[in-house]
């Protein structure tokens, strides 16, 4: 539905709202949801900061974020009438993946980002925000609203630190004092005239951990990631080459990265996914990289429905794991792994392959 269609249930008094957040905080907490904050649509003061990180190149090819442009900052624009946005809170942390710094730590293995484990989580937390949000229309009548869950032009971050839910750490991650920063963020915009919650402060203080250990320096500033460097996007978004001075850096990370969030002091008060949705799957926690990249494209297909990692394909996910195999031991396995992908008809894997074997090679020599 859309804001604007229903003016008499904007029509709040400042008990009934008052009275309305309350049980919408009761409602989001039943439905998983680990926290809801509230703001205003003016978005004007984050504005300038999207505009020049654009500006300076740092999307990479993530073209869609120059296209969309200010719509990202101006909630209005992309859904009129809108007066309010409610921002919720889910924590994802699956509570019995094996150890992150572990398989960092063993070549052999593939590391996976801990938000990848288990099942995809647009899916999961729009159904659960639709539902909320039908329950504020069971409360109060037909009102004007849109959920989002990274999946449009949505300033998710900013909006949470508007809404109280936490500050942007120097990582451009939210981070919550009592929760560190391993959750999702969704919205809900409303034409419903709320109450607001106010905006925390920051409390990263001189703290430089996450730009100190990011693997390829990506992070050029406090709170500025130049995505180009960056391992998330390189080993999901970026769809050609990984630069070949950036591969020897990636280690065994073959989807996302997490270093930032795993030397972030504040996420010693991280909590658990309270969703079994969130558990690893098929071994993903703690992946032998050669198993992984024998998969055929069906059974890629097949092991990961329902996973965020499948929107990448079976190609992207050779190449990543070539780049691992490469950075690792030169194993009689790991090569005949390799050699098997040779002839591979995509030339994006032939070539990454190629690297790795090259790579392996010298290593056997030395």
């Amino acid at each position: 539905m859309q804001p604007g269609q229903n003016q008499q249930a904007r029509a709040l008094t400042s008990d009934d709202a008052a009275e309305l957040v309350a049980r919408l905080r009761q409602w989001a907490a039943e439905l998983g949801f680990a926290a809801v904050g509230i703001c205003d649509a003016d978005l004007a003061e984050d504005e300038p900061r999207l505009l020049a990180w654009l500006e300076a190149g740092m999307a990479g090819e993530m073209e869609w974020m120059q296209r969309h442009g200010t719509l990202r900052s101006r909630p209005a624009e992309l859904v009129p009438g809108t007066r309010r946005i409610i921002s919720v809170r889910m924590d994802y942390l699956p509570p019995d993946a094996a150890d992150a710094w572990t398989v960092l730590g063993d070549s052999r293995l593939g590391y996976v980002s801990r938000y990848a484990l288990g099942r995809d989580y647009h899916k999961l937390m729009r159904k659960r925000l639709q539902r909320l949000a039908e329950r504020l229309a069971g409360a109060i009548g037909p009102f004007g609203y849109r959920v989002f869950v990274d999946s449009a032009p949505v300033l998710e971050k900013a909006i949470a630190r508007r809404a109280g839910l936490g500050w942007v750490g120097k990582h451009s991650n939210l981070l919550a004092r009592e929760a560190g920063s391993w959750f999702f963020l969704g919205e809900i915009y409303t034409d419903l005239d709320l109450p607001v919650d106010a905006p925390l402060n920051e409390h990263c203080g001189d703290c430089t951990a996450c730009i100190d250990d990011c693997p390829t320096g990506a992070i050029v500033a406090p709170r500025q990631v130049d995505a180009r460097r960056c391992i998330s996007y390189l080993t999901i978004e970026h769809p050609g080459a990984i630069p070949e001075a950036l591969r020897p850096q990636m280690g065994n990370r073959i989807y996302g990265c997490d270093d930032c969030q795993l030397v972030c002091p504040w996420n010693r008060f991280a909590r658990p996914a309270a969703l079994a949705d969130f558990a690893p799957r098929h071994g993903l926690d703690a992946p032998a990289l050669v198993d992984l990249f024998g998969w055929t494209e069906p059974q890629f297909l097949e092991r990961l429905a329902g996973s965020p990692i499948r929107r990448i394909g079976h190609e992207r996910w050779l190449r990543n794991i070539a780049v691992a195999l490469g950075n690792g031991p030169a194993s009689p396995e790991a090569v005949a792994a390799l050699e098997a992908r040779r002839d591979h008809p995509s030339a994006l894997v032939r070539e990454h392959v190629g690297w790795a074997l090259a790579r392996l090679g010298r290593k056997r020599q030395g």
